[in-house]
């Protein structure tokens, strides 16, 4: 057990991120409420937010509240993207001797193969979902090197180019010194490294960054809950329990970052624990880390896999919270953003 103590006072009901209970409906962040993100207007809608919001969130990207909960998205700075000044290193610093090379393979889809000078190089990757549109041949990929140097597969598989141009037919490590992760530029990174969204819920409690734990002093990993086990569980004293669940959002569809890209029982089954543990008194939470930059709003993939899209409404209008956050994702390695709105409904 790792212990942080948190100055601030826990958050109020008003505080919590939970949205209203919505429809699943076909992708995109448009609708009454597409103002939020693109023009950064309010929808005219029965949802309001104070001035006072508006001035902390920081303009264009104050609306992205309204989905969210206005008092929760303020503290947690209110935008998805970098303050330009900002010196500090990312959470999750990625190794200095990674490698890019070239996708070419996907094999029983823990393994990847790449072309690097030429030659073939086998990576592990931990992503068991489809990695839809990440697997074009020819796309740089970035691996980290093995922790355990015994590893029969030397590298991870960290992230994933798209490029707005003409990919490389075998970019190299020279290729890869002049990629970046500004998307106004050629392209972004993706990640695809499954681990992440847990690490980052660790390393952003510890830095107090995760606003709706506010005065919560302890998190604990893997947590075991009756025949089962969740991937967090925040406590703090004279605090209500709270379990959070962890997934990793890599596919954007029609502008909505979206959430499985495969059907997942095994997600279908967190949702319901989550719902089972809010109606037992105790909080419960789905931490969405979307790991692009593109994407104005997350909605669940109700085109993929409609059971979870149903469970998802279900649970917010149970009561379990739901944060989707940003990661901004470069080849110096992975920090926290903020929070991007649910998507609109009619």
């Amino acid at each position: 057990m790792r212990t942080k103590q948190h100055n601030a006072a826990p958050p109020s009901v008003d505080e919590r991120l939970q949205a209203s209970p919505q429809q699943p409906r076909q992708p995109g962040c448009s609708g009454p409420a597409e103002t939020s993100a693109r023009r950064g207007q309010l929808p005219q809608s029965g949802n309001t937010i104070r001035d006072a919001d508006v001035q902390d969130m920081g303009g264009q990207n104050a609306a992205s509240a309204i989905h969210l909960g206005a008092d929760a998205t303020a503290q947690a700075g209110g935008t998805d993207t970098p303050h330009p000044s900002q010196p500090s290193p990312p959470l999750l610093p990625l190794p200095q001797d990674c490698i890019v090379g070239g996708f070419v393979q996907r094999r029983k889809r823990f393994s990847v193969e790449l072309t690097l000078h030429g030659e073939p190089v086998w990576v592990h990757s931990n992503n068991s979902g489809s990695m839809l549109g990440l697997t074009r041949p020819g796309c740089p990929v970035l691996a980290s090197p093995a922790a355990n140097p015994a590893r029969k597969l030397k590298y991870t598989q960290e992230c994933v180019w798209l490029a707005q141009t003409a990919l490389p037919a075998a970019p190299d490590n020279e290729t890869a010194a002049t990629l970046n992760a500004d998307p106004s530029g050629p392209g972004f990174w993706v990640g695809v490294n499954t681990s992440v969204p847990n690490r980052m819920l660790e390393a952003a409690f510890h830095a107090g960054r995760l606003h709706f734990a506010s005065g919560y002093t302890s998190l604990v990993r893997e947590a075991k809950r009756g025949q089962s086990r969740l991937d967090g569980l925040i406590t703090g004293p004279g605090l209500p329990p709270l379990w959070v669940e962890c997934k990793n959002v890599t596919m954007v569809e029609d502008d909505a970052a979206c959430f499985p890209d495969a059907a997942s029982e095994r997600g279908q089954k967190h949702l319901r624990e989550l719902m089972d543990i809010v109606a037992q008194g105790e909080r419960a939470a789905m931490f969405y880390l979307v790991q692009r930059p593109d994407g104005h709003c997350f909605a669940p993939a109700d085109f993929i896999d409609p059971e979870y899209a149903r469970l998802f409404y279900e649970a917010l209008a149970c009561g379990v919270e739901v944060y989707p956050y940003r990661a901004l994702v470069s080849k110096n390695g992975i920090d926290l953003g903020g929070l991007i709105p649910l998507r609109p409904t009619p």
